[in-house]
């Protein structure tokens, strides 16, 4: 059974990025677009398009054309989002490296998507030069100033023509995010224009934002959530965004304040700090209208108590990179249902797969998610392979998740596929038991994998970060009362914290290498 969108259909025009994103910015004046928020320093929407110009100009004058690769290797800041719009209207394209990143990942990423130009900051500028021993690089800019790199501020000291560009909408690649996909190592994921002006028009179908709200941006930029579904809607809608370079809670809630922000995007964890923190109520958060939380599962009852405690909804979403970056959003007109990500966007399909037959799924029967939409990536970079692997040629692209879909569409999203636990032959979803453990009023936070067993296979065990004093056999009792049988923890852990990516997602591989450390350990 194919689920379709409850939107009408939509007419995706064939144009660029840049200049879908920067069309209506002169009808909003002197609003402010972009403000950093660590400083105050901004930038109206007046001023935009001719910034963004001025930016471009200055990479042509590097030597920088059509078919060029930039890499960004920066936390967030405004120049983020004007670099990115400016190699855009250039026809070149833009791969995001995170800061967190390790020498060999940066090397890796580098190499892999044959970036030719990297804009970073001072901070960063030595693991930079390192990086670029053995890649493509011809040059390295700096926000701010330094050494041996040209600061961006000189990029924007010219008076020199756009060169003319002629951009394929369908064809020309405009970002080069990284994504594991449902298997193997990171991959380049291959997004035209059309990708992305598809999310743009998709988001504002579903009433996202208005001109009228302020945005913060705490996500990362690095991740499509933060530079696309955040700065680029947010700027396309003429809205104001409020940038922070990271997250510190102290630093986000004068922001929040400061600025009544009205429209905040989060992750999991960062909602569970705003359901917890003492700190919360000591700011007024009253312009606060929406949240909106994506990128990983979120516990139903987190979701309730942080909602409660801030007098507005959340809104939820669901994707990943490949489908630039969202397939799902809830719809203002309905009530979220429990642990519902919404329903598809405009001119999106999806529909639920046998993963053992490859047979479709009707209502409330789980199996792998199937996407098909305008948003679906061309492909991975060099890697023909994995793309055939990961999209049919019939469009429909197969995500590595499990769900299930309700007669009308809402879709629920139960887990990774890779990531099921198998106990004696039976699939126990690990993100299942995470929702129940953080319902425990003594646990702070806890991660489900799979550890061996001799007789079972593999048996749950989850990793609890306490806040007040529990037992193990508590905890097991607590999560027995809540599941079958098959889907018990079997074994308890106790750290000091649970391994987040910085999108918040729990990376349950840190979890399985420790636990195949400890049973070595003991053999």
């Amino acid at each position: 059974m194919i689920f379709s969108s409850p939107h009408e259909a939509l007419n995706i025009p064939e144009t660029s990025l840049a200049e879908f994103v920067l069309q209506r910015s002169p009808d909003f004046g002197n609003k402010p677009a972009l403000i950093d928020g660590s400083n105050g320093r901004t930038l109206t929407h007046k001023e935009l398009a001719p910034t963004i110009r001025k930016l471009a100009a200055g990479f042509a004058r590097h030597g920088f054309g059509k078919g060029d690769v930039l890499a960004i290797y920066s936390p967030n800041s405004p120049e983020y989002a004007l670099a990115f719009l400016a190699v855009a209207m250039l026809g070149g394209a833009t791969t995001m490296v995170p800061p967190l990143f390790t020498d060999t990942e940066v090397q890796t990423q580098l190499r892999d998507s044959g970036a030719n130009y990297l804009l970073t900051i001072p901070q960063l500028l030595d693991k930079a030069n390192q990086a670029v021993q053995d890649s493509t690089i011809r040059q390295i800019f700096v926000i701010g100033e330094a050494e041996d790199a040209i600061s961006f501020t000189s990029l924007l000291e010219n008076d020199d023509p756009l060169p003319e560009i002629t951009i394929d909408s369908r064809g020309d690649l405009v970002a080069l995010p990284y994504s594991s996909g449902t298997t193997g190592f990171p991959k380049g994921v291959m997004l035209t224009h059309y990708n992305l002006v598809s999310m743009l028009c998709q988001l504002h179908a579903s009433e996202a934002l208005t001109e009228k709200d302020t945005i913060v941006c705490v996500v990362p930029m690095y991740h499509l959530y933060g530079l696309h579904v955040v700065v680029n809607m947010g700027l396309s809608q003429g809205a104001t965004i409020v940038i922070l370079p990271r997250y510190d809670r102290g630093q986000f809630l004068r922001t929040l304040e400061r600025y009544g922000v009205t429209v905040a995007p989060l992750v999991p964890p960062l909602v569970l700090e705003l359901s917890r923190a003492p700190e919360v109520d000591q700011h007024n958060l009253s312009k606060l209208r929406l949240i909106h939380c994506g990128a990983a599962p979120l516990a139903a009852e987190v979701a309730q108590a942080c909602s409660e405690r801030l007098g507005c909804p959340i809104r939820f979403g669901y994707g990943l990179t490949e489908v630039s970056p969202l397939s799902h959003s809830s719809l203002p007109s309905i009530p979220d249902k429990q642990g519902a990500v919404g329903y598809c966007l405009p001119n999106t399909e999806c529909k639920i797969v046998d993963y053992v037959t490859g047979a479709e799924l009707g209502p409330y029967q789980e199996g792998e998610i199937w996407i098909r939409g305008p948003q679906v990536m061309k492909g991975y970079l060099g890697n023909k392979h994995a793309t055939a692997e990961m999209i049919r040629e019939d469009g429909w692209l197969r995500t590595g998740d499990i769900g299930y879909a309700q007669e009308d569409g809402q879709l629920f999203v139960v887990d990774r596929l890779k990531e099921l636990i198998k106990y004696k032959g039976r699939q126990v979803a690990p993100a299942e038991l995470e929702a129940i453990l953080l319902s425990h009023p003594a646990i702070a936070d806890a991660g489900v994998i799979p550890s061996p067993d001799e007789m079972a296979g593999e048996v749950p065990k989850a990793f609890v970060v306490l806040k007040a004093a529990a037992t193990m056999d508590e905890i097991m009792e607590f999560v027995s009362a809540r599941v079958a049988p098959h889907k018990r923890i079997r074994l308890v852990e106790f750290v000091s914290e649970i391994p987040r990516s910085p999108a918040g997602k729990i990376l349950r591989r840190v979890l399985v290498q420790r636990e195949r450390a400890r049973i070595k350990s003991t053999v």
